[in-house]
């Protein structure tokens, strides 16, 4: 039950950190003059063209873009009424990209199911990677072993992510015969999912799943390392070793746990870092992710695009952070949740 309160304590607290992300992220799209609509008048005014001045002028009294700042976020949340009623964010209307000119909602519904996949895939190799070479590093420490891994991590590190996708996008298709562009075979675009589209997408993730998380998983590796190194000088685990526990038993039981304790917070950033570090690599291998797409939005001022995708990444962020709470306080009984210690 006091894991419960501590939950449900931990979401609340994330839900009004949400509104106010919402805030500061509406308020700083807004802060270079103009926007999108603003800019296309102006351009056309310039030009001569007045055929499009009057739907621009339409779209900004649709979409409440004449009124002042307070109330168009309040209109956009779904906090107040709009043209058409309570229609925001809450309500499930992420508005409309001035830019593709189509719903925000059609333009990355299946970007974010990408995104998620993508960066799910590298979260794992990322542990899969770092947390054995990173414990048997501090275990076999000063030993080739140790050197080798040290010397693996600092490639991943030193190596850029774009650049690593550029050598993988040619020798990976040249040697291995790995596909390279997209996340799945092109005929498998707008079909429902199958068995063969399912392994195309597997195969595909292949090359971004490496890329996107090699300097994660080497960042992570010598970090666990230190930490273990550190916990394994304490008098405690010299204490287990004189009463002869076993090696392994001591490292897994005592010592780990506590140098584990920062990787499970890390959680909270990992995701969002992912999201936000890995543009670059989804513009070089044609990754059809949010990435690019906020990349065009911010470009081209598309305020409800732009904010919509911020907002999904704040929510990875705060959704980590709720995963990493609740399991660093089953973890680690020294975590103190409710005023009192457990």
């Amino acid at each position: 039950m006091a894991i419960l309160r501590f939950a449900v304590f931990r979401l609340l607290t994330m839900l009004a950190t949400l509104v106010v992300v919402s805030v500061l992220i509406f308020a700083i799209i807004n802060l270079p003059p103009g926007d999108y609509l603003t800019n296309q008048i102006n351009e056309l005014r310039a030009t001569g063209q007045s055929n499009g001045i009057a739907k621009a002028e339409f779209l900004r009294t649709e979409y409440s873009l004449d009124q002042p700042l307070w109330k168009q976020y309040m209109i956009w949340m779904g906090f107040l009424p709009g043209p058409h009623g309570f229609l925001g964010i809450i309500q499930g209307e992420f508005g409309w990209s001035f830019e593709f000119d189509k719903p925000v909602a059609d333009l990355v519904g299946g970007a974010l199911w990408m995104t998620v996949l993508v960066n799910l895939a590298a979260v794992l190799f990322i542990y899969a990677i770092a947390l054995p070479l990173g414990v048997i590093a501090a275990a076999r420490s000063k030993t080739w072993i140790d050197y080798t891994s040290a010397l693996v991590g600092y490639l991943g590190l030193a190596t850029p992510n774009f650049l690593l996708a550029l050598i993988l996008f040619y020798y990976g298709n040249r040697y291995l015969n790995l596909p390279i562009g997209g996340l799945m075979d092109p005929r498998f675009e707008g079909e429902p999912m199958s068995f063969d589209k399912m392994k195309s997408v597997l195969v595909h993730l292949i090359i971004p799943t490496f890329v996107i998380g090699t300097s994660g998983a080497a960042g992570m590796m010598q970090r666990l390392r230190a930490n273990l190194l550190d916990e394994l000088g304490k008098p405690y685990v010299e204490t287990a070793r004189a009463k002869g526990m076993r090696e392994s038993s001591m490292l897994m039981k005592y010592p780990l746990r506590v140098a584990f304790n920062p990787f499970v917070a890390d959680i909270g950033t990992l995701l969002p870092s992912l999201v936000s570090g890995s543009v670059l690599v989804s513009v070089v291998l044609g990754l059809q992710t949010i990435g690019p797409v906020l990349l065009t939005a911010l470009k081209s001022q598309d305020l409800f695009l732009s904010a919509f995708v911020l907002m999904f990444v704040a929510l990875l962020t705060l959704i980590g952070t709720l995963i990493s709470d609740v399991l660093l306080a089953l973890l680690d009984p020294r975590i103190r949740f409710g005023g009192r210690a457990k």
